[in-house]
């Protein structure tokens, strides 16, 4: 895999393509899910940050079970009200951990089956 492929850089289209080997791969957490928010796509380095397996998450909705501190207007809004998104944002994760200062990364398309949250800790 290509080293350049970066937090600040990475495209949804080459994401999309990314095999989960290559995803896990990646020194960041990526979700990924369709419109429904269920998580389709769960990177190893997630799973190990979080804390969580990725069988127990997999065709869990994200916002509303998995990730309950990115359920407001700052993420999940956000994908529900932007068909178009790139974003980072600035980020505190607080469930089941201690606060936790991370950047997110908001990657949605229209042309995209699936949107993404990156998570750089």
């Amino acid at each position: 895999m290509p080293q350049e492929i970066a937090f600040e850089s990475l495209s949804l289209t080459t994401l999309d393509g990314m095999s989960d080997v290559e995803r896990d791969a990646l020194p960041f957490g990526i979700v990924g899910f369709p419109a429904d928010t269920t998580v389709q796509v769960y990177n190893a380095t997630e799973a190990r940050l979080s804390g969580l397996d990725r069988a127990s998450v997999m065709g869990v909705p994200f916002f509303e079970a998995v990730a309950q501190c990115m359920n407001n207007f700052m993420v999940a809004q956000r994908f529900e009200e932007e068909p178009e998104i790139d974003d980072i944002v600035p980020y505190v994760l607080t469930l089941r951990m201690r606060p936790t200062k991370v950047r997110l990364r908001l990657l949605a398309s229209p042309e995209a089956a699936r949107r993404y949250v990156l998570i750089e800790r």
